[in-house]
């Protein structure tokens, strides 16, 4: 290959490398520095003998996030409160997939379904990542860890049974979740209470996110009346040049709170039975700085 074509044949994977180590790590900054070693690695190494080059960066995508996993799960760092995904843009515009890849996209990067990935252990994260939101058959899976077939079925097997019992339920429909995410926004922007309660499901959760940075509750908020009441309260909060904006993350409808030009939190939902099962607010401002030119 010239220099060129491996430039070419790199940046036209670079996308789905990009979705392997997001959907492995969670973290934007993390997989963006996992696909820059990926490049390195391809433009440094020995190319001769690669047929198919998307199974091979793929490959190497894999094995250097699982590497990177294990070093922050090494380091044993206390997160201050619970712990969110970094928000990953998800607006295509007028390369939006179809309906049905937009579902599995939704739900394959949706913060319900990161927060319990975080549970699982590196390998068997990265045979879910492949397998669930990717589709690629065991064996692939097994050449590119490098382990046995069956050893890989069990890991997949394991992690599958782990995410079901743990994902939260909700409705992928983008049309009904914006529809309820701009009448969710009127309510507690509007101060009304009683609007509110009627969209939250009683026995709602709210998980916030300031990593000790920012405020936010530190534990778990449980049921309609104290989500209802945070709500509020944060909707009362003084904050220079107020304004809201609409935007695409992880596969669902959530809104950008911006003070000036700067974003100070992210409230995104999941919606079940037409009501709010689960409102996450984000407001590390180490994890919204992406946000910024959104």
């Amino acid at each position: 290959m010239t220099t060129d074509t491996v430039t070419e044949v790199f940046e036209e994977h670079r996308p789905v490398l990009l979705g392997v180590a997001y959907r492995m790590l969670g973290r934007v900054a993390d997989a963006e520095d996992v696909v820059q070693d990926a490049w390195l690695r391809w433009a440094g190494g020995d190319r001769s003998e690669v047929r198919e080059p998307r199974g091979y960066l793929v490959r190497i995508t894999t094995r250097l996030a699982i590497d990177r996993l294990r070093q922050i799960k090494a380091r044993g760092e206390t997160y201050v409160g619970p712990w969110l995904p970094e928000p990953y843009l998800t607006d295509f515009g007028d390369t939006a997939p179809d309906t049905a890849e937009q579902a599995v996209l939704a739900d394959s990067v949706s913060l319900a379904v990161l927060v319990v990935l975080e549970s699982l252990s590196p390998l068997e994260r990265a045979v879910f990542v492949l397998r669930e939101a990717f589709g690629y058959p065991y064996a692939d899976i097994a050449a590119m860890l490098d382990r046995g077939e069956p050893a890989v079925r069990q890991l997949a097997g394991r992690a599958r049974k782990h995410v079901e019992e743990r994902r939260p339920r909700y409705e992928v429909d983008p049309a009904r979740r914006r529809d309820l995410t701009e009448r969710f926004l009127a309510a507690a922007a509007g101060g009304d209470l009683e609007a509110l309660m009627e969209l939250l499901a009683p026995d709602v959760h709210l998980v916030g996110d300031g990593g000790g940075k920012s405020r936010a509750p530190l534990r778990v908020l449980r049921s309609a009346d104290k989500v209802g009441r945070f709500l509020l309260g944060a909707a009362r909060r003084s904050v220079p040049d107020l304004s809201f904006r609409f935007v695409e993350l992880n596969g669902g409808p959530a809104v950008l709170v911006l003070s000036g030009d700067k974003p100070d939190a992210v409230f995104q939902l999941d919606v079940a039975d037409g009501r709010i099962q689960t409102v996450y607010v984000l407001r590390n401002p180490d994890k919204l700085r992406p946000l910024t030119a959104a």
